[in-house]
C-alpha cells in the first residue's frame, strides 16, 4: 500500500491529530499502520529499534482486539518487549534465554491501549530484562541514537525512544523502574512522563506491592498525546493492591490551562552525584526561562539522606531482579540462569540476590518510608522541582560500565556506576511521585538533554500543566526545533563514523 503522505507532513502530525483524522474519514487505521511500517522499514536499519512488526494488524489493524471506535482510532503503537503482554505474540525481553518466549494472555494494560484505539503492531528494543542503562549486546541487537549514531539511545525504553524520536510513530510505549522512560526521553529529544503510584496498572503478574518501583508510560513528541494516553490507558483492574485514583478533570482539559505562579527548586547536588557544569549551566538557563513565564525559582533540595536512599534503591533492584529471573528460569526446569544465555551482571545479581534477607528488605523498606516523607515534606513549601535528566553526557556505545555484560566483578560497584551517572531519576519510583522529562535543553556533543520536573505524589497533572505551558511559549518547538540525523523526512541519514559526525 502506497504512504498516504509524504515524510514531512507525517511527522508534523502527533497521535491526536492523525485520531482526528481519521475520525472526520481522511484516513483509516490501515492507512495509518501502512505507513508507520514503511517508517520502520525506513530507519530501522541504522536504528534497530524494532524487534518485530505484527504484519497482520498492519493489514488488519482489528484483528486483536482493537476497538476503532476508542479516542485513539487505530493510531498505531509499539509496545517495548517487557512489561504488559499480548496473547500469542513473543515477549522476549532483550535475552536470549526469553527466545520463543510467547504471551498466553493480555495483561490488563494492553487491554487497555487496545481499547483506547491504538494498533499495537509491533515490538521495540529493550536490555536483557530491562535492567541496564542501554539496549547494547552485540549478541542480541545494538540500539543507536538517532540524533547520532555512535551513542547509545540509554535505556531501557530504547527502542520506543528512537523510534518516536526519528519520527516513525507519534506515540509508544515505556516503562520506567528508574528512570527508563525519562532517562531515553531525555538523551533522544522525547516527551516521557513517569505516572504516580496507583496510575498505571502491571495486572495480573504483578501488583503495585511486588512491582513497588515500576510503572508504565509512554513517550510522546507532544503534551497532548501524553495527556491523552494518560487519560485513556489509567485505571487499577479487579483485586490490585491499592486504589488507583483519578484526577478531578480530564489531563486532555487541565492542560488547556497555564498553572498558577508555581513555586520551582532547582538541583543537580543530589547526595555525593554532581551534574558536570555544562548540564547545571542548561539546569540554571530553563530557570530563567520558567522565570520569565511568572516563576518564582530558587535552589533547593529535599532534606533526607540521599546516600542511604540510593542504597536502599540497590537493595531494591537486586533483590527484586533476582526474583524477576528465578520466575523466568523456573518454568523452564532451570536451576540457574545459564551463563551463555544470560548476561553475566544479570548472574551475578541473581546470586547476591538470593541471599537478602526478610530484615533487609524491611530495613529497605523503612528508608523507602522516611525518603517519601521527607520529599512529602519538601513538596509542602514548593511544586515543583527542576534537575537535568543525568548528572553526566549520554554513553557512547561501547561503553560497558553500564551494561549488563559489564565483567565487573562486583555488583554493587556496578549500580554505584548507574547512580553516578543516572542519580536524578530513581528516587521518584522509590516515593511513588511523578516525574517527566522535557525535552529543553542540549549536550556540548550535539545530543538533546531532557529537563526533569518533580512534583508531590499524584500532582502528575501539575507536571503536564507546566509542561504545556512551556510547549506554548516555545510555538511547539521542543529540542529548539531541530531534528536528529536519522529522521523519516531526512533524505539521506547519518551513518555511524565518529561521537562528533
Amino acid at each position: 500500500m502506497p504512504c498516504i503522505m509524504n515524510w514531512e507532513e507525517w511527522a508534523q502530525h502527533d497521535a491526536v491529530g492523525l485520531a482526528e483524522r481519521v475520525q472526520r474519514g481522511e484516513l483509516t487505521p490501515t492507512e495509518l499502520a501502512s505507513q508507520t511500517a514503511e517508517a520502520i522499514a525506513r530507519v530501522n536499519p541504522q536504528l534497530s529499534a524494532v524487534v518485530e512488526v505484527f504484519e497482520d494488524l498492519v493489514t488488519e489493524p482489528t484483528r486483536d482486539g482493537m476497538n476503532p471506535q476508542g479516542p485513539f482510532a487505530g493510531v498505531p503503537y509499539l509496545m517495548k518487549d517487557l512489561g504488559p503482554t499480548l496473547k500469542g505474540r513473543l515477549q522476549e525481553m532483550g535475552s536470549r534465554l526469553m527466545r520463543g518466549n510467547r504471551a498466553t494472555a493480555d495483561s490488563y494494560l494492553a487491554g487497555r491501549i487496545k481499547q483506547a484505539g491504538l494498533n499495537v503492531i509491533g515490538r521495540t528494543t529493550t536490555p536483557e530484562f530491562g535492567v541496564c542503562s542501554s539496549a547494547e549486546n552485540p549478541a542480541v541487537y545494538v540500539t543507536r541514537n538517532p540524533w547520532n549514531l555512535a551513542y547509545t539511545t540509554c535505556g531501557s525504553s530504547a527502542g520506543t525512544a528512537a523510534a518516536v524520536a526519528a519520527g516513525v510513530l507519534p506515540l509508544s510505549h515505556a516503562t520506567d523502574g528508574g528512570g527508563s522512560i525519562r532517562i531515553p526521553a531525555g538523551f533522544n529529544g522525547n516527551i516521557g512522563l513517569k505516572a504516580s503510584r496507583g496510575v498505571f496498572s502491571i495486572a495480573p503478574a504483578a501488583s503495585d506491592l511486588t512491582g513497588l518501583v515500576s510503572t508504565q508510560g509512554c513517550h510522546s513528541r507532544t503534551v497532548r498525546d501524553t495527556a491523552a494516553f494518560v487519560d485513556h490507558c489509567r485505571g487499577g483492574a479487579p483485586g490490585e493492591f491499592m486504589p488507583y485514583w483519578s484526577p478531578a478533570e480530564p489531563y486532555s482539559t487541565l492542560i488547556e490551562r497555564d498553572p498558577g505562579r508555581l513555586r520551582i527548586a532547582l538541583s543537580h547536588e543530589w547526595g555525593h552525584y554532581r551534574a558536570v557544569p555544562h548540564f547545571a549551566a542548561e539546569l540554571e538557563r530553563v530557570g530563567r526561562f520558567l522565570e520569565s513565564l511568572g516563576h518564582h525559582v530558587e535552589w533547593a533540595l529535599p532534606q533526607v539522606d540521599l546516600e542511604a536512599a540510593f542504597a536502599a534503591q540497590t537493595t531494591c533492584y537486586i533483590s527484586n531482579f533476582a526474583q524477576t529471573i528465578t520466575n523466568l528460569i523456573k518454568p523452564l526446569g532451570l536451576e540457574r540462569p545459564p551463563a551463555d544465555l544470560v548476561e553475566p551482571i544479570n548472574i551475578k545479581i541473581w546470586e547476591e540476590g538470593l541471599k537478602t534477607s526478610y530484615a533487609e528488605r524491611a530495613r529497605m523498606q523503612a528508608v523507602f518510608n522516611t525518603t517519601s516523607r521527607g520529599f512529602g515534606e519538601f513538596f509542602e513549601q514548593w511544586d515543583i522541582i527542576l534537575t537535568p535528566i543525568t548528572a553526566l553526557p549520554t554513553p557512547l556505545l561501547g561503553t560497558t560500565e553500564y551494561l549488563t555484560i559489564s565483567d565487573n566483578p562486583s555488583v554493587y560497584d556496578w549500580f554505584e556506576n548507574l547512580w553516578q551517572n543516572f542519580a536524578y531519576t530513581p528516587l521518584s519510583n522509590l516515593c511513588g511521585i511523578p516525574g517527566i522529562s522535557l525535552p529543553m535543553a542540549s549536550q556540548d556533543n550535539g545530543l538533546p538533554l531532557g529537563i526533569q520536573a518533580q512534583a508531590a505524589q499524584a500532582k502528575d497533572g501539575l507536571l503536564l500543566q507546566l509542561a504545556a505551558q512551556i510547549e506554548r511559549a516555545l510555538g511547539g518547538k521542543w529540542n529548539d526545533g531541530r531534528r536528529p540525523g536519522v529522521h523519516v523526512a531526512q533524505i539521506t541519514p547519518r551513518s555511524p563514523t565518529s561521537p562528533n559526525s
